[in-house]
């Protein structure tokens, strides 16, 4: 196949094919950064169950950090994206650059709140008698803040890669990260092999350098493989036109992600009163659901690409076809995880060395949760169409919708009526509101952008 084919396959290649060839290898490293993130509390769980729930308990800060990196790529990565497809290699440059200098930004950022926050964050969701669950949260958490420029630059060099449809290189770095982590893991945090025993400090610096290694090698590929972006910062000045289009693309994704972390903190908050089991239930399901959910974001990152470029090259059928395969990939995987939660949840806790209490908790919050799968699958989708063609605020509106307006006030309320019985149908209660505006900002999408492209290009 001739360069100037690989360089223009989003724009011809088979759909199907084309959205299977970019996302598969995503999918794949994605599933395997699933994995690590359950093996990392598997053995967390092997400490004891508060270390499991200071991990729990971490979630939100770490979703906030997740929301900044994952936000700010998916703006660079559309603008890098589009600029492609309107063969305007100047501004694909710049785009690539100042991606790489928010990036810095982000890290000292979230480096600044590590050193402050961290503590009395955990103060403020533990209470007396809880002091364990304090500290272990507070060893593992400022660990994984304050050197987080290894994440932060998986980020950014790895969605370079994405943007020119060089996902095999992205699998490549993720799954080395995430074998660096699930080897050092056990070594680390019980001490073998002669290294000391730093318990769950071992499995925040186990984390850590295993997301330093993948952002060198997303660097290094960057700089061997990905020729049509030149990573060039000789006289570099930021340009505040493309700060700007790279927030105004991200900064809803941010806010929808981190609202996700409003809500992690509320639910915690929520479960913490009633029992801190019921709160590192919460931490599994999340950790589980992440083993169905990783793919389907590996398979947006690949399928906001393909979309973005088919926007700049006005290519309104492959727009649409794209999107019919994407529905269908994300429904199988959602059908994964709603038979997984209804048919083996205790054997899916039991992997978190459960107790008889947590599965007493746990097995009936998995089957009641797993309903919501049946809805997801067509909101991920929908946000991911969204973000490519520049209107994340509609993804920030489905967003707020479910988590604060509905998600987080029905858990408040069915605690209150029914405590642990009920609350947890407040999850597919509310992946109805998010379905339900989804399809609104879908139709009002098709109207103003899609159905507006010239038929006769496509």
């Amino acid at each position: 196949m001739s360069e100037q084919v690989k360089e223009n396959k989003m724009g011809v290649m088979q759909e199907g094919k084309l959205l299977i060839n970019m996302s598969l290898p995503m999918m794949i490293s994605m599933l395997v950064q699933a994995l690590y993130n359950i093996v990392d509390s598997i053995f967390v769980a092997r400490i004891s169950e508060d270390a499991l729930t200071a991990v729990s308990l971490a979630f939100p800060l770490q979703t906030m950090m997740i929301a900044i990196g994952g936000g700010t790529a998916v703006g660079v990565n559309a603008l890098v994206s589009r600029a492609l497809g309107e063969k305007n290699q100047e501004r694909v440059n710049k785009v690539a650059a100042n991606g790489v200098f928010v990036f810095l930004l982000s890290y000292i950022f979230v480096a600044i709140l590590g050193l402050t926050v961290v503590r009395p964050f955990y103060m403020l969701q533990t209470k007396a008698g809880q002091e364990a669950i304090l500290e272990y949260g507070v060893q593992y958490l400022t660990i994984a803040m304050v050197f987080s420029f290894g994440i932060f630059g998986q980020f950014i060099f790895e969605r370079l890669l994405q943007s020119t449809g060089r996902t095999i290189f992205t699998m490549i770095s993720q799954t080395t990260g995430a074998v660096i982590n699930l080897i050092l893991d056990p070594i680390l945090i019980f001490g073998l092999f002669g290294m000391p025993k730093l318990g769950i400090r071992g499995a925040a610096i186990a984390t850590v350098i295993g997301q330093i290694g993948a952002g060198i090698l997303a660097y290094v590929w960057n700089i061997k493989k990905n020729h049509e972006i030149q990573l060039n910062f000789k006289g570099f000045r930021p340009d505040k036109h493309i700060i700007k289009d790279i927030y105004g693309i991200g900064i809803p994704s941010i806010i929808m992600q981190s609202i996700g972390s409003v809500m992690t903190t509320g639910m915690n908050l929520i479960l913490m009163g009633i029992s801190s089991t019921a709160a590192a239930v919460f931490g599994v399901y999340f950790k589980l659901q992440s083993f169905f959910f990783m793919p389907m974001f590996g398979m947006n990152n690949g399928l906001i690409p393909i979309l973005a470029y088919n926007l700049g090259a006005a290519k309104r059928k492959r727009i649409i076809n794209t999107l019919k395969y994407a529905f269908m990939m994300a429904f199988g995987l959602c059908c994964i995880g709603f038979a997984s939660f209804m048919l083996i949840p205790d054997k899916l806790l039991m992997l978190f060395d459960a107790s008889e209490h947590m599965l007493e908790i746990g097995v009936p919050a998995l089957r009641t949760i797993a309903f919501h799968y049946l809805i997801a699958w067509y909101c991920i989708i929908a946000g991911s169409l969204f973000q490519a063609l520049g209107k994340a605020m509609y993804s920030l509106y489905v967003s707020v919708a479910r988590q604060l307006v509905v998600l987080l006030p029905a858990a408040y309320i069915l605690a209150k009526i029914g405590g642990l019985t009920l609350i947890w149908w407040s999850f597919p209660i509310a992946e109805i509101m998010s379905a339900t505006i989804s399809t609104i900002c879908l139709i009002r999408i098709f109207k103003t952008v899609i159905n507006k492209m010239p038929r006769e290009i496509a």
